[in-house]
């Protein structure tokens, strides 16, 4: 039996390379608060989350589109799916506990007959009520890959099934004792030992008294016979060799599907749960359009920061802009504006779109990227080994060395620690070379010639949004189209810093001195 949630042919392998960049995305784009919203304190939800959402990146529009298929169906039928997950759950941890209950047991074919007979008794419980759970909500569920799971189960999981298990369950007791046959080989010694199915006798008890005897042989072993127990405990131990592996095997089949099932499951629910929390919150999500990679496509309405709302547990400030055709979006405008929140929505919203997820937003769509490169300030080098423009170029470097054919480059503040000449003059250099590519690029910047010398050559292919300032000077939060402006109006920073330290006549002569 084959799950399939995640891909259409194939298992989800947890244990599959991760992008070289990873903590770097981890950090720019503080996805561990997402993971941890998705997972609710679980590490496996956790672990789960973490792997998908990173390695979403390689993801076809085919697999994408698959999944947001299979994760309607889970939101329109969220306690049906999180018991099925239970269920998986709970049948890994109670095999866990027998594990542990049978480890230092010898592994000799008696007991690994004893450990499968126990485990498979103990599937067969949790496989009735997995399938008396799909039978009950069969047909609220729509997607391709739920109905056809459902109906898997429904059919391997038979009534018929279920009384065969049953059947040889009871057989491999051995009650009656067992029957082996076997042959002589050299040295007249055993071999060819194969475990036979008992006479099936249908007689009643008083034609079985009264019917004539064959002859037969046996012999008795004295009480004290260790020998004699031991020579026969291996000769039973070799005649059931065979179906003791089998059936261990056909454990360890059950087990795996229990597994994967809980593994593909995990991430549907990690969905589940971050959308009941921005759902409380208010915040819209939809399903995006993803676009195949190369067609230039990035449009979006009410675009938000997840992780920010998370964190602040209430709505924060959506955007809307069409980027489509575009290889360079430009962001300038007032400090504390809201443009880092911004680049941070726009790889959050790639990454969980590439992962099949809904995104944080009332519309939004956007072409494939095979890589997702965060270029974003550092802290000043505390060993004082290098600068921080040596820092800066230097992880410019390494992300070239693994540049993919189309990838999506978010760059937060990049190379203004150095003159705002030379800045500008690095940033529009790295910025033409990869636009010339055809490289996708988001760039926050406070650098007026960088930003003005853009703008000045009036091509298509390139928009500028600028974060809003109120007529007060207060923060709207809100991007708009424009061209940038000379200043970031650090001066609204002052005023709101100082006012509150500073006297009436103080304040009155440095607006003076202004």
């Amino acid at each position: 039996m084959k799950v399939y949630l995640m891909f259409r042919d194939r298992d989800f392998d947890l244990k599959k390379e991760l992008p070289a960049n990873e903590q770097a995305l981890t950090q720019d784009l503080e996805l561990n608060t997402l993971f941890e919203a998705m997972a609710l304190g679980d590490e496996f939800l956790f672990d789960v989350a973490r792997k998908t959402v990173l390695s979403g990146l390689s993801s076809d529009l085919d697999t994408i589109l698959y999944r947001q298929d299979v994760l309607k169906d889970c939101l329109r039928n969220p306690s049906v799916v999180r018991d099925i997950y239970g269920i998986a759950v709970e049948l890994i941890e109670s095999r866990k506990r027998q594990w542990w209950g049978f480890w230092g047991v010898t592994r000799h074919p008696s007991s690994i007959l004893y450990d499968a007979v126990k485990s498979v008794e103990m599937f067969v419980e949790t496989l009735k009520k997995l399938r008396n759970t799909v039978d009950e909500h069969a047909h609220k569920f729509t997607s391709e890959r739920f109905k056809a799971l459902i109906a898997m189960l429904q059919e391997e999981l038979s009534d018929a099934y279920f009384v065969s298990i049953k059947k040889h369950l009871k057989m491999l007791e051995f009650r009656n004792g067992v029957l082996i046959s076997a042959e002589l080989g050299r040295g007249n010694e055993g071999t060819g030992y194969v475990l036979r199915k008992p006479h099936d006798d249908k007689r009643g008890w008083m034609e079985r008294i009264l019917a004539k005897k064959s002859r037969s042989y046996r012999f008795h072993l004295a009480d004290r016979d260790e020998a004699g127990a031991r020579a026969l405990s291996e000769l039973r131990d070799k005649g059931i060799n065979l179906v003791a592996n089998a059936l261990a095997q056909s454990a360890d089949h059950i087990l795996s599907f229990f597994e994967m099932l809980r593994l593909e499951l995990a991430f549907y629910v990690g969905c589940l749960n971050l959308h009941e929390q921005l759902a409380r919150m208010g915040e819209p999500t939809c399903f995006p359009l993803p676009v195949p990679a190369g067609a230039r496509s990035h449009s979006f309405k009410e675009l938000y920061d997840v992780c920010l709302a998370l964190k602040m547990e209430q709505r924060v400030v959506g955007n809307e802009a069409n980027a489509d055709s575009k290889n360079v979006v430009i962001i300038t405008g007032v400090n504390t504006g809201g443009k880092s929140t911004f680049l941070r929505s726009i790889g959050l919203a790639q990454l969980m779109m590439q992962s099949g997820m809904f995104v944080p937003a009332e519309s939004f769509s956007s072409s494939l990227c095979d890589g997702l490169f965060t270029h974003y300030k550092r802290e000043e080098d505390v060993t004082m080994k290098s600068g921080q423009l040596d820092e800066e170029l230097g992880r410019i470097s390494q992300i070239v060395d693994h540049i993919t054919p189309n990838p999506l480059f978010l760059f937060n503040e990049s190379f203004a620690a150095t003159n705002e000449r030379e800045g500008s003059e690095i940033a529009r250099q790295i910025v033409s070379a990869l636009s010339e590519k055809g490289v996708r690029i988001f760039f926050v910047s406070h650098l007026y010639p960088f930003a003005r010398g853009f703008a000045d050559k009036k091509e298509d292919n390139r928009l500028f949004l600028r974060a809003e300032r109120g007529a007060n000077g207060g923060r709207t939060f809100k991007l708009a189209e424009g061209e940038p402006l000379e200043t970031s109006h650090g001066e609204d920073l002052y005023n709101r810093i100082f006012e509150a330290t500073h006297s009436p006549e103080t304040h009155c002569a440095v607006e003076n001195e202004r």
